[in-house]
């Protein structure tokens, strides 16, 4: 038996220890927000949090995770609210496969850097977007970050 903190509820899960975190959320917890795509952490469509930190899913085993705090895209909390405006405002998805994974690496990387350069975004941004909306997502994490400044000022 594995404990697991995800969006801020205890979960008790009995499955092998091996098993990555990715089908944890999604088969055994229906969080199903976390995407599947490459399988060997390239695209970050799997992006979660874990201790505030963005990791891949599919490359953490639910041991590795377990007693940490995970996030998932359905758990993001209200001071994310800048990221997932400025999505919607600067319409950065086109087929929106990959947006969970990208809002979760871009919450992360504004909690680490609240006002990034372009430098700190192309470092820090590694997910794939088969669509191309990288300039969009920049936009939008500079965005976020505006008004995450304007908020707290």
């Amino acid at each position: 038996m594995l404990q697991l903190k995800v969006n801020g509820q205890q979960y008790t899960l009995d499955i092998d220890p091996d098993t990555p975190l990715l089908w944890a959320l999604r088969d055994h917890l229906n969080l199903c927000g976390t995407k599947y795509s490459c399988g060997i952490g390239l695209c970050g469509s799997c992006t979660v949090h874990v201790d505030e930190r963005a990791e891949r899913a599919c490359l953490v085993t639910v041991a590795e995770v377990s007693g940490k705090a995970i996030t998932t895209i359905e758990g993001l909390a209200p001071d994310s609210e800048p990221v997932q405006q400025a999505w919607e405002a600067l319409q950065v998805p086109q087929c929106g496969y990959c947006q969970p994974g990208m809002i979760m690496a871009s919450v992360a990387l504004l909690r680490e850097k609240p006002q990034p350069t372009d430098a700190d975004i192309d470092a820090a941004i590694t997910n794939i977007c088969r669509c191309g909306t990288y300039n969009r997502v920049r936009q939008a994490i500079h965005a976020a970050a505006k008004k995450s400044g304007a908020d707290h000022a």
